[in-house]
């Protein structure tokens, strides 16, 4: 995978610095903790994201699959 790009942070989070941010890669995505952001980050591919989102979206977060 390529170098993350465009990393934000939840609008939710405002000043908060204990967050995790999410950066763009060109088939997937990238997170990182905001404390330590020289400490790397974990790398997901596109579908793997994608169904990480509709989890938390749908709630099978917390319910299991």
């Amino acid at each position: 995978m390529s170098s993350a790009s465009h990393w934000h942070k939840s609008s939710y989070s405002g000043n908060q610095t204990n967050c995790v941010e999410v950066g763009r890669l060109t088939d997937g995505a990238a997170i990182r903790d905001t404390k330590n952001r020289n400490a790397g980050h974990l790398t997901t591919t596109r579908t793997q994201w994608t169904a990480f989102i509709t989890a938390l979206k749908t709630n099978r977060s917390e319910n299991g699959p």
